[in-house]
């Protein structure tokens, strides 16, 4: 793990290390393009093509059957199902809060004006297949969009020798996802997007993916025929602030659960103790020696840092500048400085609130935002399955009251028929 001093660094060296690695997503356009536009194309056959050629898809039947559903829960050691339901029920009963309410007002007499909430119709949820298979991510998206009311909730995920994870199915059934098929990447996606006759396109996708993913994403939601999409999403990321009492062995195991994820992804330590620092960074190397995946760890944290700041305030002036997806607190007062937090994805504060809580089971979404965005954006919620419609409703005498408002600026505008809207009712009404 790298080590600076922020005392030591030029203003651009500070913005340096804000920045995240570039993705080209130029060349990798390239690459996705053509596949999108078969698949707009040509529909499920194109997209039973792709998943042959890249996911390893045996045969015709691109749908999940309900004897795989079936097979996959039989199939399960009762111990994950106990974890996948358990995990359910706490993501569900802290979701079920984040149902918006509408509402009505009465701007000036005579004039109401309502907010209602809708859920999005069809829901695409995408779950990624590489190094590791995440079962808890069809948790944390089919939740909530149970929850807001989506009428069709499909899912997609590629196949490992020609058959779905068992746990991503058990998690799908537990969430009453019944449609699911076995394409991933950049196919899914403009599945998802596109659809065909037998299977209908979606109105907005979820779920994180890799880089032909995300850009498939991109291009999907700027194209008129495609759909929306939940966020961009880059390298899964962590900063963790740690003072002198904070535990070295916990700060190295979340930092370690972080580098796990990929090569690419972002781990950051940051302290005003040197000695603590040099103590997170031993422990860091004794556990990462007994890791599965310590290939993948051991070149992310080759490619993260450590930062020493004077203060606590230093600190959180970085991480709010950087904008952190996961932010852990791992100081004695973190409860006390949560208000001063203003730009973080999901934040886990105090001794025993590891980012695991909150990607698996304290509740809280796991779909968060990366890559900077957490200055503009929150995590999945039950709301970004729903969309508001505003409503208003005037009566004669509420339209005659804004109506010298409503004809002044629509003349202003050099609009007339907008102002003849309003006039002709006030006259002839």
């Amino acid at each position: 793990m790298k080590k600076y001093k922020l005392n030591d660094l030029t203003t651009k060296e500070y913005r340096d290390l804000l920045s995240r690695p570039a993705i080209n997503f130029e060349k990798i356009f390239e690459v996705v393009g053509p596949i999108l536009n078969d698949i707009k194309k040509n529909g499920v056959k194109a997209a039973k093509r792709y998943a042959k050629k890249f996911d390893g898809l045996e045969g015709d039947d691109l749908q999940v059957a309900n004897k795989e559903f079936a097979d996959a829960e039989n199939n399960l050691d009762k111990k994950i199902k106990t974890a996948l339901k358990d995990a359910a029920m706490n993501i569900e009963k802290f979701h079920l809060n984040q149902k918006p309410k509408g509402f009505e007002v009465e701007t000036v007499k005579g004039v109401k004006c309502s907010r209602e909430f809708r859920a999005i119709d069809n829901a695409g949820i995408y779950i990624p297949g590489g190094s590791a298979v995440l079962p808890s991510t069809m948790l944390m998206l089919a939740i909530p969009a149970q929850i807001a009311g989506c009428k069709r909730v499909v899912a997609v995920s590629p196949v490992k020798n020609n058959k779905v994870n068992d746990p991503l199915l058990y998690a799908a059934k537990l969430c009453g996802v019944n449609e699911f098929y076995k394409v991933g990447g950049a196919q899914a996606i403009g599945l998802l997007a596109y659809g065909d006759v037998s299977i209908p396109k979606v109105n907005k996708i979820f779920g994180p993916g890799n880089q032909f993913v995300t850009a498939a994403k991109l291009l999907v939601s700027t194209d008129p025929e495609g759909c929306a999409i939940d966020m961009i999403a880059g390298p899964s990321e962590v900063l963790i602030i740690a003072d002198e009492d904070a535990d070295a062995s916990f700060v190295a195991a979340d930092l370690l659960s972080q580098a796990e994820h990929g090569s690419d992804s972002q781990a950051i330590l940051i302290s005003d103790s040197a000695e603590k620092i040099d103590e997170i960074n031993a422990e860091l190397y004794i556990q990462l020696k007994a890791l599965p995946r310590k290939e993948l760890a051991e070149k992310s944290i080759s490619n993260s840092f450590s930062l020493l700041v004077n203060d606590l305030d230093e600190a959180i002036e970085f991480s709010n500048n950087y904008a952190p997806e996961h932010l852990i607190l791992n100081i004695s007062n973190g409860a006390d400085i949560k208000d001063k937090i203003q730009n973080a994805g999901s934040v886990f504060i105090g001794n025993y609130s590891p980012e695991s809580a909150g990607d698996y089971a304290s509740g809280t979404n796991h779909s968060l935002p990366t890559s900077g965005f957490a200055k503009s954006f929150g995590g999945v919620t039950v709301e970004s399955f729903m969309k508001s419609i505003t409503f208003q409703t005037l009566t004669k005498e509420g339209l005659s009251d804004i109506s010298g408002t409503i004809e002044t600026l629509a003349e202003t505008e050099g609009l007339s028929a907008h102002k003849n809207a309003v006039s002709i009712r006030l006259k002839n009404g």
